[in-house]
């Protein structure tokens, strides 16, 4: 790899951290402040739901085997995951940023549920720590070749769910103590987008893995939510 090179697979890497930053400070604090109901109205919605399209599009298509094997003959192989990091995380901080506010605001918990609430969002946030040390982070930025990680990873919380990345996202954006339209828009295009998602995702696994992914789904039933899905 060059200096050039190195430095833009670490820039990539950069930027992943920073749309995950600017994603947890507008569902947290922009998002969370009260604001008319229904400000965008009907087409606020549907811009909302194009950016999350564009963005899950991006997020699918190109994480696919015949799309990273075109990309691969444009950029230096070197490259190739770091392209994908970049052009997803620069999507993510435009959803963020072009979001339509809805409005509105559905509960907001106090006392002990409030409490609870804060509690499944602290487990969401744990299974997903847990999740990505399991697969790299560095990884996971585009800074270290897939190849470099290992094999398959079935154990930690891997051995309750396929995907526990996508369960602590649903519990982390579901579990908030105050509702609001925006967060409520937010957590559930995004995870039906990762519903809609998880079967694409698993067939590019059985061609990566082969048989060890067919057993590891034997052996764990659930893709997202024990018992449910």
């Amino acid at each position: 790899m060059t200096r050039l090179e190195r430095v833009l697979v670490w820039a990539g890497g950069a930027m992943f951290v920073i749309s995950l930053a600017v994603c947890t400070y507008f569902y947290l604090i922009v998002w969370g402040r009260p604001v008319a109901h229904e400000v965008g109205g009907i087409a606020g919605i549907g811009t909302d739901l194009l950016l999350l399209t564009l963005f899950a599009a991006h997020h699918s298509v190109l994480a696919r085997n015949r799309p990273k094997t075109w990309l691969a003959r444009v950029v230096p192989a070197p490259l190739v995951r770091s392209v994908y990091v970049w052009t997803a995380s620069l999507l993510l901080i435009v959803v963020c940023l072009l979001w339509r506010r809805i409005g509105g605001e559905l509960y907001e918990a106090a006392g002990g549920r409030a409490v609870l609430h804060a509690a499944i969002q602290a487990l969401g946030a744990w299974i997903i720590a847990r999740a990505v040390a399991g697969i790299d982070p560095l990884e996971l930025a585009g800074i270290r070749p897939a190849s470099a990680s290992g094999g398959l990873h079935t154990a930690g919380p891997y051995r309750w769910v396929r995907h526990p990345l996508y369960l602590g996202w649903v519990l982390a954006v579901f579990g908030t103590p105050h509702m609001t339209g925006d967060r409520l828009a937010f957590a559930a295009m995004t995870s039906v987008y990762l519903v809609i998602a998880v079967p694409w995702e698993e067939r590019s696994l059985m061609q990566s893995f082969g048989e060890d992914y067919a057993r590891y789904m034997r052996e764990v039933k659930w893709r997202i939510v024990p018992f449910i899905y």
